[in-house]
């Protein structure tokens, strides 16, 4: 089915946009049209920051509505985004090659989860508190909106990347430019047509779809107030210094070379489940994954087995097929990214146990197999930089002291796991880890807890009550 749109949602309607660009979506499976939405030019991102700033500053608008008025809108914005779940998750998996089964746990669900969430967090959360102050009298300490937000996400995870920062900017009284990503735009467009069942007020949610001028025009500004950005850590760096130029807030979730710990105790054949997921979710297109797995050299062999046969037994195939489990990349040019690295750790002398190469019976579609590296040294660029498809990198260590250092021998910091039959040793190890998240036995992202990153894996946190307060700021107030 094809979807072609000609108009763009900004301040509450769809409108003829300025410029005569179209972004062309391309599925990723079958590499044929999927769709065309007009692209956002300057003149367009111009309109749509002057409707947040509207929406924004309307003294009677939706930054000083209550709680519960702000609450009852979200709870139908909520019910209309559900109404369309199903449809979510199969944009998203025919744009960037998602398999469905994923799709449906994730894009399906982000915001109608999130949205309520974040609704009844900045609810229960005092708006205001009185302190008694140390010099006399007292003092109102106000949580207040922090104003315009530029929301800029990718394509992995484009709908739950939204609501990790739709949802709260939302629920703090912000109002939002949401810039996604060109190669998923299409579900961008979807979520459009829910603000507006919603009846949002006109300015509250503005959808610009565009590049990376486009979002570099949007980053500067005037009229924005805060930017979220989720994306690869050389465009955050980009961000991170033009907000830094503008004394801008800005929060960055960016990309992660994580490690999955297994210890001589770990039953990983009877844990691949939860591997999967901690390691090669969305066909390795997740910034969390444990990419490098730390084996003890006393089982080395054991465990390039077991990663071996796993990961040659996946299926591959159309992502909306129900039995796949690696599905394509999202274009040729990440497929080319892929096979580059494949390629470079060949050349530096890692050795191919299983994958290494595209599947025979693919003649179309932006697939790879999945992969699996043994005799990877840490300082391989395997090891180093992050791929962003279903390569592993399977790294010897000798103790856990030694395990430990390795992990922690990254310039990023995002996520990563560790696998034992013995949890409280896990979570030992798992506290030695330099990183914002860590699992045990698994990885899942809590919604109530944060989720962010160190090192180059990013600044400042998302989800949880800390990802509401990073759209709010604070002011006091002296009373004698």
């Amino acid at each position: 089915m094809q979807h072609r749109y000609e108009s763009l949602f900004i301040g509450g309607r769809w409108r003829k946009p300025v410029g005569t660009g179209r972004i062309e979506v391309t599925s990723a499976c079958t590499e044929e049209s999927l769709g065309s939405v007009p692209e956002a030019a300057e003149g367009d991102i111009e309109l749509a920051v002057a409707a947040a700033r509207e929406a924004f500053d309307d003294p009677a608008g939706w930054a000083s509505w209550s709680q519960a008025r702000r609450g009852e809108a979200l709870e139908r914005f909520a019910a209309a985004l559900a109404k369309r779940g199903e449809e979510f998750a199969r944009l998203v998996s025919g744009q960037n090659g998602m398999p469905i089964s994923i799709g449906r746990m994730t894009e399906a669900l982000a915001g109608q989860l999130l949205v309520p969430l974040f609704a009844g967090l900045a609810e229960s959360t005092s708006a205001e508190e009185t302190r008694a102050s140390l010099v006399g009298g007292s003092t109102v300490v106000r949580r207040e909106p922090v104003g315009v937000v530029a929301a800029i996400v990718p394509w992995n995870f484009p709908q739950s990347l939204t609501f990790f920062k739709l949802a709260p900017a939302l629920a703090a009284g912000c109002t939002v430019i949401l810039k996604p990503a060109p190669e998923t735009v299409l579900d961008a467009f979807l979520l459009a047509e829910a603000v507006e069942e919603a009846e949002l007020p006109p300015g509250v949610v503005n959808i610009v779809p565009a590049g990376r001028e486009a979002g570099a025009f949007l980053v500067r500004h005037p009229g924005v107030d805060k930017v979220a950005f989720t994306g690869s850590t050389d465009a955050g760096r980009k961000v991170a210094a033009e907000c830094g130029r503008l004394l801008r807030p800005v929060t960055l979730e960016l990309g992660g070379k994580s490690a999955a710990i297994v210890l001589d105790d770990a039953d990983l054949a009877g844990q691949l489940p939860a591997f999967f997921s901690a390691t090669l979710l969305n066909n390795g297109q997740t910034c969390y994954l444990g990419t490098r797995i730390l084996a003890p050299r006393s089982q080395y062999g054991t465990v390039v087995d077991v990663l071996t046969g796993w990961a040659s037994s996946l299926q591959i195939g159309d992502p909306l097929d129900e039995a796949t489990q690696i599905g394509p990349l999202v274009s040729r040019r990440q497929r080319d990214r892929v096979e580059g690295y494949i390629a470079k750790g060949l050349a530096e002398g890692a050795r191919i146990t299983t994958g290494g190469g595209r599947p025979a019976d693919r003649d179309r579609g932006w697939f790879v197999q999945p992969t699996i590296f043994a005799d990877v040294d840490n300082s391989a660029t395997i090891a180093r930089e992050e791929i962003f498809g279903p390569v592993l990198s399977v790294i010897a260590y000798d103790d856990v002291d030694q395990a430990v250092a390795i992990a922690n021998d990254s310039d990023y910091g995002l996520a990563g796991s560790v696998w034992t039959a013995d949890r409280e040793r896990g979570l030992a190890v798992a506290r030695r880890i330099r990183t914002g998240s860590i699992g045990v036995n698994g990885y899942t992202l809590d919604p109530g807890s944060p989720f962010g990153g160190v090192k180059a894996s990013g600044l400042g946190c998302e989800l949880g009550p800390e990802g509401l307060a990073a759209f709010q700021q604070l002011k006091s107030v002296y009373l004698p």
